[in-house]
């Protein structure tokens, strides 16, 4: 098998990962979230602005590996 394709499957098998991994991060994040939200509504803000903080920083994380996985396949 050609170097090449190794390293678009390798880039492809790794962008899909990311995602999903964003993913799962982001929904484990905004579940208890809203039923801290539900559960305490005076609360709400201060966890609305939490989560968007930590959701941030999940997607910084997952960009970062998509740059990765271009830097592969165009290597």
């Amino acid at each position: 098998m050609d170097p090449s394709a190794l390293a678009y499957l390798g880039a492809g098998l790794g962008a899909g990962l990311v995602a999903l991994g964003a993913g799962l991060g982001i929904g484990k994040l905004a579940g208890p979230a809203m039923e801290g939200s539900a559960r305490q509504p005076e609360a709400a803000g201060d966890i609305r602005t939490s989560m968007i903080i930590a959701a941030a920083l999940i997607e910084g994380v997952a960009l970062f590996g998509l740059v990765i996985c271009i830097i592969l396949a165009i290597k």
